[in-house]
């Protein structure tokens, strides 16, 4: 199975939203099938086959997500950072701003989900391949 520390590797090369796609490629070649990642701090829940699993520490300090949602203004955070304009910590910022709680990839469908802090659906995207 796959290493929190080979996703790591192939996450360390993303610079913006404009790399997500071959990250996306190379973690799935691993055999990483879905993943959660939580704004507040940025740890990851890593999903495989046969019910494997793996996480990864907080890459910061909690962030408070606020309870509003403000989805027409992640729309646009999220175009901007998908357009390389923001980093991967301004993003999260971001999310926790607008009430985005976190997303989850599903590398099968190739969709990313974005959820408030209720676990409802604010915005699903097609991955981009």
């Amino acid at each position: 199975m796959f290493t929190v520390e080979q996703i790591q590797n192939a996450h360390s090369k993303v610079k913006s939203g404009a790399d997500f796609p071959s990250y996306i490629q190379e973690i799935k070649k691993f055999g990483v099938t879905a993943y959660e990642t939580w704004v507040k701090d940025s740890h990851t829940q890593y999903f495989g086959v046969s019910d494997f699993s793996t996480a990864s520490l907080p890459k910061y300090d909690e962030l408070a997500i606020t309870d509003e949602i403000d989805k027409e203004k992640f729309v646009g955070y999220l175009k901007s950072h998908q357009q390389g304009q923001t980093d991967y910590y301004t993003f999260c910022k971001h999310c926790a701003e607008t009430g985005i709680e976190k997303w989850s990839v599903c590398l099968d469908k190739m969709t990313c989900t974005y959820y408030d802090k209720a676990g409802t659906e604010v915005l699903v995207e097609n991955v981009p391949q």
